[in-house]
């Protein structure tokens, strides 16, 4: 769906974006655990300012192509957020449930700014309304997997975005 040149030349693209948007203060990012780590990964390198990381787990998948509707946090952060520019960074955002509930959590621990990042954006499966300030690929309804994203585990360390043929 997507190839590897066209990812990493997004992935640029964003990470130019949000060091401009962030020019003369810090950045820090929550990956958000498993799914993102190569994005997240990606993109700090390419934020020419000050960038800190932590990380969080938090799923509403078994292993299904669908949501399950169900938000449980697995790992929480390790440090406060409080004062800090925090960016979230997803792989995928499509019915908007998962980051809904963690942007509310997360919302409450006062932190200086708020921003959401995601690689692939689905908004025609939206169910709940989330602001996404980067997008790096708006992709129609299939399943798809590589750069992080998995079927039931598998296919995350594809360096690009295919689709699972069911």
């Amino acid at each position: 769906m997507i190839p590897e040149e066209d990812v990493n030349r997004r992935i640029a693209e964003m990470g130019k974006k949000i060091s401009e948007d962030y020019a003369g203060s810090s950045v820090h990012l929550i990956c958000v655990l498993k799914g993102s780590i190569f994005f997240t990964c990606e993109l700090a390198k390419r934020i020419t300012v000050p960038v800190t990381l932590d990380f969080m787990s938090c799923s509403s998948y078994g292993s299904g192509t669908k949501s399950s509707g169900v938000v449980k946090i697995v790992k929480d952060l390790d440090e406060p957020l409080e004062g800090r520019n925090v960016i979230v960074v997803e792989d995928i955002i499509d019915s908007g449930r998962t980051l809904s509930y963690l942007l509310e959590i997360l919302g409450a621990r006062n932190p200086k700014s708020l921003a959401l990042c995601t690689l692939l954006d689905k908004p025609e499966r939206r169910v709940k309304d989330v602001k996404v300030d980067y997008v790096g690929f708006e992709i129609e309804d299939k399943f798809v997997v590589g750069y992080g994203l998995d079927y039931a585990q598998r296919y995350r360390n594809l360096p690009y975005v295919g689709v699972v043929e069911l």
